[in-house]
């Protein structure tokens, strides 16, 4: 595999230390669904940067006593010892070594959590593995100061070789990341902050995620991601996401919230509507999923507010609109839909800044 020499560092002395970094769930607008090389995207894609669903993590290292052929490190999750985890911590080890090999000279002691359910259609793996590259990053950092633009975009690169969406994590309100015309300086390799004026309306923009389902998804987006391989239909779909991404634009920086909603919504009936086509074909939504679908657009028709819903790989629906409309669309979320969830349990968010050290 051809590597990124930009991001490869210097030797240096193992160092001791702990630092933790909480780095923020994203959801996209224009998805990501396909990837090709290692971690690589098949179409470009842009997100709203969360602000309360977010995973915190700590990185405690110190120089390796022994050395050995595999990874020294302890994890865990909640606060619990979490082995199911290490296949996938080891994989994303492997991957990061050429651009990270310090982690060979010390042992990570590793800990985190989550604001909110893990594997529940949240993107779990987008905040938790940047937040790991973060805190991995900053063992590096210490040795040799990087200037903070440097710091982020190889974060996000580190991150994208964990988990894809991780890519967009690092930073916010809006992240865009993969190869695009529509966007000067955007790049396969890491997500870039939303270089452009973003109008204000999208800087407080709400979402609230309707927990429908908390369970593990049936069907991991690993899977769904190499199931695009054969679609019949993935060629369309990558030429739809480049002609999404320069619409979307020029939304952004206009403020048209009326045009916003066609346009996300379509992309998140396209991602399932691209599940149901592949071979084996799977269903993520659930029949909840589908009637909060539908009194979405009742509501939206009976009173010209401007609620819109979107879909991440799973049967949640984050729903998103502007500040201003809140109180009227908090009501109708909390008399008409939370029915639908799960425990009647659902999560405010809002667009945040992106990863913080704590």
């Amino acid at each position: 595999m051809k590597r990124n020499n930009d991001f490869i560092p210097n030797a240096f002395d193992p160092l001791t230390g702990k630092t933790t970094w909480e780095s923020p769930s994203n959801i996209a607008l224009v998805k990501y669904w396909g990837k090709y090389g290692q971690q690589l995207p098949s179409n470009p894609s842009i997100s709203f940067t969360l602000s309360h669903c977010k995973t915190i993590t700590e990185v405690a290292f110190s120089p390796r006593e022994k050395q050995g052929d595999g990874f020294s490190f302890d994890f865990l999750f909640e606060g619990k010892e979490t082995p199911a985890f290490h296949p996938k911590i080891e994989a994303f080890f492997e991957r990061i070594l050429p651009y990270a090999p310090y982690i060979k000279d010390h042992h990570l002691a590793i800990s985190s959590k989550n604001t909110f359910p893990h594997s529940s259609g949240i993107a779990s793996s987008a905040s938790g593995m940047s937040a790991m590259a973060l805190g991995i990053l900053s063992i590096e950092h210490l040795n040799n100061p990087m200037d903070e633009d440097s710091f982020y975009k190889k974060a996000s690169f580190l991150a994208r070789l964990g988990s894809g969406s991780a890519a967009r994590s690092i930073q916010g309100p809006m992240m865009s990341w993969g190869k695009t015309a529509a966007f000067s300086g955007s790049s396969d390799d890491f997500a870039s902050p939303f270089a452009e004026t973003l109008h204000p309306v999208f800087t407080t923009y709400k979402d609230t995620i309707l927990l429908i389902d908390q369970g593990q998804k049936k069907v991991s987006s690993t899977v769904g991601h190499n199931l695009m391989k054969n679609n019949p239909y993935a060629p369309a779909r990558f030429e739809q996401a480049h002609t999404h991404m320069k619409q979307l634009k020029s939304i952004l920086e206009s403020g048209d919230v009326q045009a916003f909603i066609p346009l996300v919504e379509s992309e998140a009936l396209t991602l399932h509507a691209l599940m149901m086509a592949s071979q084996p074909a799977f269903i993520l939504m659930h029949p909840n999923t589908l009637t909060v679908l539908n009194k979405v657009e009742e509501f939206r028709q009976d009173t010209g507010l401007h609620l819109c819903f979107t879909l991440d790989a799973g049967a949640n629906v984050h729903l998103l609109y502007p500040q201003e409309e809140e109180q009227p669309i908090a009501h109708f979320i909390k008399t008409e839909l939370a029915a639908f969830c799960q425990e009647r349990q659902y999560i405010d968010d809002e667009v945040g800044t992106g990863a913080k050290k704590v």
